[in-house]
């Protein structure tokens, strides 16, 4: 009886992770809005300034990857990954993928059929990823360029799935935003185009003298899907490795026996490494 009114009154709450923070953020024009997620570095930033990691999708991963940092940025000796501020785009859910995401990752495809839905269902509207680039480089970046002391010649970019498409968006049309790109399981089978800009892209990274590392992932299991992610997203790290003379770095790695959803979590332990390794190398 005792034990009965000593559980009743002790009350549940929610378990935080420590040293994050969620704000909510809108669009310049105010129409679209944005649950910020933001993991902060125990103790003293190094002179340089913090590394930072752009995560996409964060109501699904932003956990994982803080906690993977919050661990393995205790000792950079032993698992070569360096402290780092970490500031997840997500949307105003509880569930770990929102809709938005369909708009905000890809670009207008005037004139070309997507492909069909796995639940026969219409895909949500596509086209926005110009105006969401605008929101992270002139709205989000500034913010936390201010709130946060930066090395601005570490600054990552992580996205999964349509995310990855994303990420190599950027990739190509605004190389020196950032110097590390991550592309998990990339869907290029939703828009190739971007591969016919490749000249432009050779002249953008001459024109900035910038050098930038890729790390294009997959797991084992998606190498069958009908999509052909693995085989793009190989033959596309196969076309940025060649370019190595203009600055560019790139590696494929497919997981063994990881599935579309089951890679996130060896991938972003991979992608700290590849990002915040102690010599800055990647």
């Amino acid at each position: 009886m005792v034990q009965e009114k000593h559980d009743q009154a002790v009350k549940a709450s929610p378990v935080a992770i420590p040293g994050t923070e969620q704000r909510l953020m809108r669009s310049k024009d105010g129409k679209r809005s944005y649950r910020i997620f933001i993991g902060r570095p125990h103790g003293e930033p190094p002179p340089e300034g913090y590394p930072v990691i752009y995560l996409l999708d964060a109501n699904s991963v932003f956990g994982t990857m803080v906690e993977a940092v919050r661990m393995q940025g205790r000792r950079p000796d032993k698992t070569g990954v360096v402290p780092a501020v970490i500031v997840g785009i997500g949307y105003e859910t509880d569930a770990p993928f929102d809709p938005g995401r369909y708009y905000d990752f890809t670009l207008p495809m005037p004139g070309r059929e997507l492909p069909q839905r796995p639940d026969g269902t219409d895909w949500p509207e596509p086209g926005g990823a110009e105006a969401f680039l605008s929101f992270i480089e002139e709205h989000l970046k500034p913010v936390i360029e201010q709130e946060f002391n930066i090395d601005a010649k570490r600054q990552a970019i992580f996205g999964h799935s349509l995310g990855g498409l994303f990420v190599l968006q950027v990739l190509f049309t605004k190389p020196a935003l950032f110097q590390t790109y991550i592309a998990g399981s990339p869907s290029i089978h939703w828009n190739k185009l971007f591969f016919d800009e490749e000249h432009e892209f050779v002249s953008r990274l001459q024109e900035t003298d910038v050098k930038v590392n890729v790390l294009l992932g997959a797991g084992e299991l998606e190498k069958t899907h009908k999509s052909r992610m693995n085989d793009n997203a190989i033959k596309l790290a196969e076309r940025l490795s060649a370019l190595e003379h203009c600055g560019v770095s790139a590696e494929f790695i497919e997981f063994k026996e990881e599935g579309h959803i089951s890679v996130l979590p060896v991938l972003i332990s991979k992608a700290l490494r590849f990002a915040l390794s102690p010599d800055g190398q990647g």
